[in-house]
């Protein structure tokens, strides 16, 4: 269990999220903060890394494991894909059911 609020992890979760962007932007991508709900962590991947088929290894590789590294190691991230920032709860369910 995350001993934290959503809202208690925006700010860690920015700093990371800073200090992960330059080496996605080495690559041409840039990495952008949606939201935070129930401990997971949405973000989007821009410029580059938009249908790149590494995107999925950036996410676990270098974003989660760095969330985990500096703010806790249970914390899960999703890169939401454009258009469904209105729809984080149905991005959610569609990716869990992908999962079984």
């Amino acid at each position: 269990m995350i001993p934290f609020t959503d809202e208690e992890l925006v700010g860690p979760v920015k700093v990371t999220i800073e200090k992960v962007r330059p080496g996605i932007a080495a690559d041409g991508g840039d990495i952008k903060f949606v939201a935070i709900e129930s401990g997971i962590i949405y973000v989007q991947l821009l410029g580059a890394c938009v249908g790149c088929g590494s995107s999925g290894s950036t996410i676990k590789y270098s974003v989660e494991k760095q969330m985990k590294i500096d703010i806790h190691p249970e914390l899960l991230v999703r890169n939401l894909p454009i258009g469904r920032e209105n729809d984080i709860q149905g991005f959610e369910k569609d990716y869990q059911s992908f999962q079984k």
